[in-house]
């Protein structure tokens, strides 16, 4: 039997996507994707108190392989909050793809 917890076992009430299932997949397996994987995951990675407040908009890979990352406040008086948890959101990038990956956060009204 299989257990229920087990993240396979689960079914959404939804059809999901592929990048979705393959992105299940790939958590289990304990492999981390690319940074469509990052914008996927936004409110896991982040968590509730930044994720409620904050939206992933864009995320570039530069030349040296780092990301600038932008993120969109919820609302545009969250911006000052946001700077201030600037390191926060970086280091929590980082921790998800296991390394120095951030290179610039920057925040859009």
């Amino acid at each position: 039997m299989s257990n229920p917890e087990d993240k396979m076992s689960r079914r959404s009430g939804r059809p999901g996507t592929l990048a979705g299932a393959l992105g299940d997949l790939m958590e289990i397996l304990g492999v981390r994707a690319s940074d469509a994987d990052l914008a996927g995951r936004w409110d896991a990675i982040m968590g509730p108190e930044i994720a409620s407040i904050a939206r992933l908009a864009a995320i570039r890979k530069t030349r040296n392989g780092k990301y600038n990352v932008v993120v969109r406040p919820a609302n545009p008086a969250f911006t000052l909050q946001l700077s201030y948890m600037a390191p926060e959101i970086t280091a929590r990038i980082n921790k998800y793809f296991g390394r120095d990956a951030v290179a610039k956060i920057s925040f859009r009204k």
